[in-house]
């Protein structure tokens, strides 16, 4: 199967496919024309090329939130919802603050919304983060559908724990992006493990 991120070539980047591994996805010729038509229906189409114009727009230039306000703005995306775990309020607040003063319209939802206690996933008390009080579970799925009854018209997903995530992406209606991943560890920048693989964090990554 493919391993692209094990190639050193990756002729894709440059155009030269005479050259290429037996398992590389350019060799998928009937796939990938059937994948390109996919990028030619309207809502597709729409995405790829407004997010490829934003990239070269601000490539090495602009920060991310500016990237996604550009991208909304050209997609003519208006409602935007905010998908944020508790533990980022302060982010959030701040997030939909600037986003409200460029013009758009916010809708957020907590993580906890609904406080749904960990007892309806049968977590046992142990298990909790914090064995003892009361400890509400993350409802990414709750999120989703609230900003689907809102009519969203793109998602940013702000923090959200791993599998809760998933989750969000599964049941969202509106187009999604990432403004931040959590790591609690590492300052929210999960990429940091990656870096230091071969130094700290070697013998946790590699047991």
């Amino acid at each position: 199967m493919y391993t692209c991120a094990m190639c050193s070539e990756h002729h894709c980047k440059i155009g030269e496919l005479q050259k290429l591994p037996n398992n590389c996805p350019c060799n998928e010729k009937e796939q990938q024309e059937q994948i390109r038509k996919l990028y030619l229906e309207d809502e597709n189409n729409k995405l790829a090329y407004n997010s490829a114009l934003v990239e070269a727009e601000g490539y090495c230039k602009k920060t991310r939130l500016e990237e996604i306000m550009d991208f909304a703005n050209k997609c003519n995306f208006k409602k935007l919802g905010v998908a944020f775990c508790v533990g980022l309020s302060n982010e959030a607040k701040m997030l939909c603050k600037i986003l409200k003063h460029n013009g758009f319209e916010v809708i957020s939802v907590v993580c906890k919304n609904g406080s749904i206690p960990k007892e309806f996933l049968n977590i046992k008390d142990n298990e909790k983060v914090r064995a003892g009080t009361y400890e509400p579970m993350c409802n990414p799925i709750g999120q989703a559908i609230l900003l689907n009854k809102a009519q969203t018209d793109l998602n940013i997903i702000m923090g959200l724990c791993v599998g809760h995530d998933s989750l969000f992406i599964k049941y969202s209606n509106a187009p999604i992006t990432v403004f931040a991943v959590k790591d609690r560890v590492l300052a929210h920048n999960p990429l940091g493990a990656l870096y230091l693989s071969d130094g700290y964090y070697k013998n946790k990554l590699y047991k």
